[in-house]
């Protein structure tokens, strides 16, 4: 036995994971039965991450700026901009997508209880008011901008602290990360479980008749990953981004996908950035904040379902409205986070710039929460990648400058 598991511990976590998958998708088809008891594991390992999370955010990054000595480089505005340009971008790539293979829809009904934002400035209310959330309460409802505002200032408040008090911050924020190194182990019976879960739940036959649908989303997000996001990268380290983008991909986005929590996968991307060499300072205040902001995957759904329901109702577009509505979904994709429901909550948002009834807009939105198990899994791993490989790509450039190679490491 203890030969067995020194071998296991020896194969990297990706592949480790990859096996877990396997297994969970021969059990599910096999003895979908007989597997169900094993979807506990699933369950137990999202929730360890989302309890493990708010609490690694909140001491990484207080710890990070109370030891920040004055002219130490980050590399924030970087990341930042590309953060929202890479938003944009998406948007607007779901908008462009959407008028080449148009898709109209047979509305659904099932959304109509849901509660929708009335508008832009709703969803920025939201946002601002998270920023001064009660802490306590921030970190159990895991309201990360309130964690984050609540972090940089005590964080702020402690840089004339004793050397002793700074100590003990970072032996505390040391304990943390070690839990989360814990809990990340067990990612490959975590995902196990999260599979079978997955296939008995849902299966795929409910999810065919949207298949186009489905096709133009799915579509867009490999277009974003694979295409938009390495052009920014080489833009900015002038240099193959395909290593870099494939990393992020195969360890970032795989648990992603299968958490569909961009929350329960900070600890993931910090350890993540943590083997990429990358500056702490930078990446524990930048991933948390990715998780809010950074959110290509929403908005590519709620461009593509906003226009799918445009084709539905046979509503011209013009070219300015188009590209409006690109710039409305990065916003609203930026606010997601902090409203109820994610992303699809933000068509009725983004359809009320074409005049569209609430109630039609709300059956889009039931047409979403059909096909969820699919569009929130590549949006989360779309989101959640990107976060890592645009922090990367911001201290890369920093590097290139200072003529420092940049290399790759392989998994461990």
């Amino acid at each position: 036995m203890k030969n067995l598991l020194k071998k296991w511990n020896q194969i990297s976590l990706v592949k480790q994971i990859i096996i877990g998958l396997i297994i969970g998708v021969i059990l599910a088809v096999a003895v979908p039965g007989a597997a169900k008891p094993v979807v506990i594991l699933g369950s137990l390992f999202v929730g360890a991450l989302k309890a493990i999370a708010p609490v690694l955010v909140l001491f990484l990054v207080m710890s990070a700026i109370a030891q920040h000595k004055s002219g130490q480089q980050t590399n924030m505005k970087s990341i930042i901009g590309l953060y929202l340009l890479g938003t944009f971008l998406a948007g607007f790539i779901a908008v462009i997508v959407s008028y080449i293979f148009p898709v109209s829809l047979t509305l659904a009904k099932g959304a109509e209880d849901l509660a929708a934002p009335g508008g832009v400035v709703e969803v920025l209310k939201t946002l601002l008011l998270n920023v001064v959330d009660n802490p306590v309460k921030a970190i159990f409802n895991a309201n990360y901008i309130g964690i984050l505002a609540w972090a940089v200032v005590l964080g702020i408040a402690l840089r004339n602290a004793p050397e002793t008090t700074k100590t003990m911050i970072t032996n505390f924020s040391d304990a943390v990360s070690k839990m989360v190194t814990w809990v990340i182990k067990l990612a490959p019976l975590g995902i196990m479980g999260l599979v079978i879960d997955s296939i008995t739940t849902n299966g795929i036959e409910s999810l065919l008749s949207y298949g186009k649908l489905l096709a133009v989303l799915i579509g867009c997000m490999f277009f974003v990953a694979l295409v938009v996001n390495p052009i920014m990268v080489f833009v900015v380290i002038r240099q193959n981004p395909y290593p870099l983008v494939f990393k992020c991909i195969r360890e970032s986005g795989i648990t992603a996908f299968f958490t569909r929590s961009s929350a329960a996968n900070i600890p993931v991307n910090m350890k993540l950035c943590e083997n990429l060499g990358l500056n702490k300072d930078t990446y524990s205040v930048s991933i948390p904040l990715g998780a809010t902001i950074n959110m290509a995957g929403a908005a590519v759904t709620i461009s593509v379902l906003t226009l799918a329901a445009v084709h539905t109702l046979d509503i011209h577009v013009d070219i300015p409205t188009a590209i409006i509505l690109s710039v409305l979904s990065a916003v609203c994709a930026c606010g997601a986070s902090g409203v109820a429901g994610g992303s699809l909550l933000l068509i009725p948002l983004a359809a009320s710039l074409f005049g569209i009834p609430n109630d039609v807009a709300m059956q889009i939105v039931g047409v979403g929460f059909i096909i969820g198990v699919l569009q929130d899994s590549f949006e989360t791993a779309l989101n959640s990648s990107t976060d890592v490989l645009f922090t990367a790509t911001a201290e890369y450039k920093e590097w290139r400058k200072k003529g420092k190679k940049i290399q790759i490491k392989k998994a461990a």
